[in-house]
């Protein structure tokens, strides 16, 4: 068994590669590391190879051999790149391993982007019939085409594939900074934009919780998952027959409902919060099927994800850097 991680430096990448280091069910799998502007450490169950997939030739070196291929790589709000990168890089990969006799299993990561995230108003859950909605900018656009190259290519050559929709990753302090009216924010929204500068500035001091609003002016909800449940679904993709050309969504059991998230700081911080009305809509990712098909469940719910990033202190060897906003 070959697997090759795309993205292989990013937080899943990272992540995904030790847990099939660790797993015993892959004790004899050898991985194959592409790296785009980061690199990680070769070893020897590990051969790192760089370069970008929106170069053919490059992507078809790296899926030379693989019997299973797990596509983290992306990329962010960047027009110059998103397609070259998420779109070219993806065809490029599929028509590599279409053509491979070694290949058996292509794992496609997707986003909530593609439904919309919390941009439109759903009437009831999101299930994986929900129709594709990008909402403004070229990233949603692009997780839209890569779910929907991936289904095509499945049905066109009759490939094992599965693509796993996550909202949000998170990990380590993440969420923490999620929560920040400072310049040290993670993600979105901007809050210190969403409130006059002076008490931005305060709030960011005081260690305030933004309470957003939804259009109906009650706390949104909004789904996130744990990088480490992220992966536990990877894994449990692999070599499942019931995961074939199957689209999963890969969440919280429950959307963070930021008033939640505020009452639990304000209870075991003693942190103040403010309110930040929006247009925004809640949501809630329906995670059944993959709980049904995969035999997997999350661990982390909201109080977990919380108290986990408050008190996850890191070492002067892994300063937290911001790779790309969100």
């Amino acid at each position: 068994m070959l697997i090759l991680v795309t993205g292989a430096s990013g937080k899943v990448g990272r992540s995904v590669i030790a847990r099939l280091l660790d797993d015993a069910r892959f004790s004899r799998a050898r991985i194959r590391a592409l790296c785009h502007n980061r690199v990680i450490e070769a070893t020897d169950r590990i051969e790192v190879v760089r370069g970008s997939i929106a170069d053919r030739e490059v992507a078809e070196a790296a899926v030379a051999g693989a019997t299973h291929v797990i596509h983290l790589a992306t990329c962010k709000e960047v027009p110059e790149d998103v397609m070259d990168v998420t779109v070219k890089g993806l065809f490029w990969l599929l028509e590599a391993f279409r053509a491979s006799d070694a290949a058996r299993q292509f794992i496609l990561i997707g986003g909530d982007a593609g439904v919309g995230h919390f941009f439109y108003r759903h009437d009831g859950p999101i299930t994986e019939n929900a129709p594709h909605m990008a909402y403004p900018g070229c990233y949603a656009l692009s997780k839209v085409l890569e779910e929907v190259m991936l289904e095509q290519f499945g049905l066109q050559y009759n490939l094992n594939t599965c693509c796993l929709r996550a909202p949000w990753i998170m990990e380590k302090d993440d969420f923490r900074y999620t929560l920040s009216f400072g310049d040290d924010l993670f993600g979105g929204p901007d809050w210190k934009t969403m409130v006059p500068a002076e008490d931005a500035k305060g709030y960011a001091a005081d260690g305030r919780v933004p309470v957003l609003r939804d259009a109906d002016g009650r706390p949104l909800k909004r789904n996130f998952v744990h990088v480490d449940d992220l992966v536990s679904a990877i894994l449990a993709a692999i070599d499942n027959p019931r995961a074939r050309r199957q689209l999963f969504n890969i969440c919280m059991d429950e959307p963070v409902d930021y008033g939640s998230v505020a009452a639990h700081l304000a209870r075991t911080c003693k942190l103040d919060s403010v309110d930040i009305p929006s247009s925004y809509h809640s949501n809630w990712m329906d995670n059944s099927k993959a709980k049904y098909l995969l035999d997997w469940e999350p661990k982390f719910d909201m109080e977990m994800l919380i108290d986990s990033a408050w008190r996850y202190e890191r070492a002067r060897s892994d300063p937290r850097i911001v790779w790309y906003p969100g």
